[in-house]
Parts: structure tokens; C-alpha cells; sequence
């Protein structure tokens, strides 16, 4: 009989001491977002930060931006945070996301070898300088991976009036592959590129690659978070994720972003603030 009771006591014991393990564990959410997020080095600055605040640990999945909202569509992840405003409303109208907000901002440049073969070093029209890489058939690289800044990438290339895919396996190459990939086949290849500043500031292995096109308002670049509808996803950590979304848009957010920083340049500017335009 004792020994019947010392072993539950020990049971009951040894139950205390994981349960808050277990807790923590399942205190974690999945975020399905941007390489350039993740690659700028932005993740990790803010989210250790996130996690000291709440407890929550968050697990980044990396993608192209396309790639990030279908995942959030077969509900593999808890939030989406991405970069192409246009398919991220499709994806809340569509029921995958409860809603979009604003959480920040930065800009796309045009970056290419100090030779400058199509002779657009300085422009601030960016569909003016790709008509000149196309007539140069000067050497490009598209991520050509559905991220958001390959889908601004073929805006530009239309607002151009060109078809890079008549270039395609000649001067235009498509690698399908994130911002850090596609940025060093550029440099191996000396060839031009469209990236997200972030991304490009934190790049190293640069090579004879400079900016060459910049500030031009079509390069504006906005990002957006949504939670995954848990109304079509049961298993969805809607609590979790609403609060890291919460987080985001909050002071506390917002100032993160605003203080990561790569040789005292801002690399992110928050907005959360702006409304979502209703049109």
C-alpha cells in the first residue's frame, strides 16, 4: 500500500514537472512568409524580442510569396506575412485569411554590373531601364519563384511593354529560387537583378554589382500579415496568431522593425497605422 502511494506521488510529481514543458511546447506558431524577411535578417532581430514578450515561439517557413499564401491555403501554417498586396486581398476574399493588415515597408532596386551594359545607371524610371536591358539583351535574373518580387518584377516588365520570355534561356534567366540565391547567381553571372533593399543591404557576396536603378515610386514594396481563416483550418492557432499579429501593428512592434538596422540603414519602415485601402 505504501509503496502504491509513493508511486502515485512520484506519478503525480513527475506530471507537475512536464506539464509546463509541455505547455511551452505547444506555445509556438508557424508563420509562412518572405525570404526577404527572413534573409534581411529581419526575423532574426524581431522575434526573439516577440518571444520574450509573450512566450510564443514562432517557426518561419521562407518562401516566395506565392509560395507562403498556399501554404497558408492548406492550412500548414498559422500566419501568413508577405509581400504582394493583390494576391494577399484575393487570399482573404477567397476565406484562407481573416484579414489583412499593413505592418510595414520598404522598396525593390535595380541592381547590375559596374559595366552597366544597357546604360541605365541612375534612372529613376525602372520600366524605361528594362526596355534597355531588353534591347541590350543584357543578362537578367529573375527569382522567377512566385515571391512577390517576381510578381513585381513582370509588373514592371508589362508597364515596359516587353515579354522577357522571348529572352527566356538567352539573356533573361529564370533560377526559381529566393533573393540570396538569385542575388549571387546575378553576381556570378554579372548580371542585372530586381531585389528588395532589405535583402540586398544585407547581401555580402556582391562582386562587381552595384544599384543602378532606385526611387522610383513603382518600387514601393508593402507588406502585409493575415491570419489563417481557423474557420476553414480547425487545428489553426488562432489565439497564438492573433497575438503575434497584435504584436506586429502594436507600439512595441512597430518599433522593432523600425530599430533593425544594417550600417545605420533602416531596413524596414512600419506603417501599420495606414489603412487598408477599401478599394
Amino acid at each position: 500500500m505504501a509503496l502504491t502511494v509513493r508511486r502515485s506521488i512520484i506519478a503525480a510529481a513527475f506530471a507537475l514537472a512536464v506539464a509546463p514543458a509541455v505547455v511551452a511546447q505547444e506555445r509556438s506558431i508557424t508563420v509562412a512568409s518572405t525570404t526577404s524577411t527572413e534573409q534581411s535578417g529581419l526575423f532574426g532581430h524581431i522575434l526573439p524580442i516577440f518571444t520574450r514578450e509573450t512566450g510564443i515561439a514562432v517557426r518561419v517557413v521562407a518562401l516566395g510569396t506565392g509560395q507562403a499564401l498556399d501554404v497558408g491555403r492548406r492550412g500548414d501554417a498559422d500566419v501568413v506575412f508577405v509581400h504582394d498586396r493583390a494576391a494577399e486581398q484575393r487570399f482573404v476574399a477567397e476565406g484562407f485569411g481573416v484579414e489583412r493588415r499593413h505592418v510595414m515597408y520598404n522598396d525593390l532596386v535595380v541592381a547590375g554590373p559596374a559595366a552597366d551594359p544597357a546604360a541605365i545607371a541612375g534612372s529613376r524610371d525602372t520600366a524605361d531601364a528594362l526596355r534597355r536591358v531588353a534591347a541590350a539583351k543584357a543578362p537578367f535574373v529573375s527569382r522567377g519563384d512566385r515571391s512577390g518580387t517576381h510578381a513585381a518584377e513582370l509588373r514592371l516588365w508589362q508597364l515596359a511593354g516587353v515579354d522577357p520570355a522571348t529572352g527566356r534561356g538567352a539573356w533573361y534567366r529564370e533560377v526559381g529560387q529566393g533573393m540570396g540565391p538569385a542575388l549571387n547567381t546575378a553576381a556570378a553571372q554579372n548580371a542585372y537583378i530586381l531585389a528588395d533593399r532589405g535583402t540586398w543591404l544585407s547581401f555580402r557576396n556582391r562582386q562587381d554589382l552595384g544599384i543602378v536603378v532606385e526611387r522610383d515610386a513603382r518600387l514601393f514594396n508593402q507588406y502585409g500579415v493575415m491570419l489563417v481563416n481557423p474557420q476553414r483550418h480547425g487545428h489553426v492557432k488562432a489565439a497564438e496568431g492573433q497575438r503575434f499579429i497584435d504584436w506586429l501593428v502594436s507600439a512595441a512592434g512597430q518599433r522593432a522593425i523600425a530599430d533593425y538596422r544594417i550600417g545605420g540603414e533602416q531596413l524596414f519602415f512600419p506603417n501599420a497605422a495606414q489603412a487598408e485601402p477599401t478599394s
